[in-house]
C-alpha cells in the first residue's frame, strides 16, 4: 500500500499541473510534498530554488522511465522480502527500518507511532536513529512531528543551515551534534488517517532523488501494512487510539503514567504536564522516558511555581 503525499493547501506544498513540487514560502530546505512523479521539484518562488533531480528518471523517455521504475521496484521489494523473511510479526518494523537503510542513502531509520500528540518510538535501525527519535519525542517538535500532523512527507534536506535549521533550531542542533544532517519523514497510513511516521536519517545534507523518494514511499507503505497486521487488537481492549499497538511501546506507558502524576502534583491539565516533563528532560539532557521513570519512582517531583 503506497502512502501518497497529501495535498494540504495550508502548510504543505501543493503540486501543480507542471509536474513540479513547490515548497513552502521562503528559502530552500525542507519540503512538504504533493504532486506527481515527473521528477522535478521547485523550491519556493521558483528560480534558483528549482532543480532537476540528478540520477532519477526525469530525463528518460516514457518507456525507458517505466522500465527504470520497474527495476527500482523489483529491487526494493526483493530487499524488503529478504529482510522480513522468517521474522515474527513484532520484529517486522525493525527489519523494515534496516531494509530502508540498505535501499536508500541514509545511515539510520526509525518508526514512530502517533499517540495523543506524542511520537512513540516503536523500532529503529541503530542507537543513533533511536536517539533522534527520542529527541523529537522529548521536544515535541521536528520533521517527524510535523509529518504526522499534516499527513504528508516532510523532507529536511539540510539541518546545518538555511530554512531547516531555522525552522527547527533546537532539533537541528541536537541532530547535527550526533552526526545527522538531513531527515526525511514519511507518514504511515492513508489519506484518511496517519498512524505514525517512518523517519530516515542522513549524515550529509542533500535531497533524495525521485526514484529514492518512490522507494521510501514503498517502504512506508509496507510498514503501514505491517503495523496494521500486528497481533493483539482483540486482547488489548476496545477500538480506540491504536490500543492494539500499546504493548509494543511499553516505555511510553510510563510517560503517560508520569504525566498523570505531574497533573496531580501541579494541578494542571495533561498538555501542560507533558510540556513540563519535556522541558525538564531537555533542560537536563535526558529523554522524556528517563524523566518519567524518575517521576514514577518518586525520585523526581514537580513543584508548583
Amino acid at each position: 500500500m503506497a502512502v501518497r503525499p497529501r495535498d494540504d493547501r495550508g502548510d504543505s506544498a501543493a503540486g501543480d499541473d507542471s509536474g513540479r513540487f513547490a515548497g513552502p514560502g521562503g528559502g530552500s530546505g525542507s519540503r512538504e510534498m504533493s504532486g506527481d512523479d515527473s521528477g522535478r521539484f521547485a523550491g519556493p518562488g521558483g528560480g534558483s530554488g528549482s532543480r532537476e533531480m540528478s540520477g532519477d528518471d526525469s530525463r528518460l523517455s516514457g518507456q525507458d522511465a517505466e522500465r527504470e521504475r520497474e527495476r527500482d521496484r523489483v529491487r526494493a521489494t526483493d530487499v524488503i522480502a529478504d529482510g522480513v523473511r522468517g521474522a515474527d510479526a513484532a520484529e517486522i518494523p525493525g527489519r523494515l527500518c534496516a531494509a530502508a537503510v540498505k535501499l536508500l542513502p541514509v545511515v539510520g531509520a526509525s518508526v514512530s507511532l502517533r499517540s495523543n500528540g506524542m511520537p512513540v518510538q516503536l523500532s529503529s535501525s541503530s542507537d543513533q536513529a533511536a536517539r533522534l527519535s527520542e529527541i523529537q519525542a522529548t521536544l515535541g517538535d521536528g520533521p517527524c512531528v510535523y509529518a504526522a500532523t499534516i499527513g504528508a512527507p516532510v523532507l529536511a534536506d539540510d539541518l546545518t543551515d538555511g530554512r531547516d535549521a531555522r525552522r527547527w533550531p533546537v532539533f537541528a542542533q541536537e541532530a547535527t551534534a550526533v552526526g545527522v544532517r538531513a531527515v526525511y519523514s514519511m507518514p504511515l497510513g492513508n489519506d484518511a488517517v496517519c498512524v505514525g511516521t517512518l523517519d530516515l536519517y542522513r549524515d550529509t545534507p542533500g535531497a533524495l532523488a525521485t526514484s529514492e523518494l518512490r522507494t521510501a514511499e514503498l517502504v512506508a507503505g509496507v510498514m503501514t501494512v505491517a503495523l496494521m497486521a500486528l497481533p493483539g487488537r482483540e486482547e488489548n481492549g476496545p477500538e480506540g487510539d491504536e490500543p492494539w499497538l500499546s504493548g509494543l511501546a511499553t516505555d511510553y506507558d510510563e510517560v503517560y503514567q508520569a504525566v498523570g502524576m505531574i497533573m496531580v502534583q501541579l494541578g494542571v491539565g495533561a498538555d501542560e504536564a507533558l510540556a513540563r516533563l519535556r522541558a525538564h528532560a531537555f533542560a537536563h539532557d535526558r529523554t522524556a522516558v528517563e524523566v518519567a521513570r524518575d517521576v514514577i519512582w518518586h525520585s523526581q517531583r514537580f513543584e508548583r511555581d
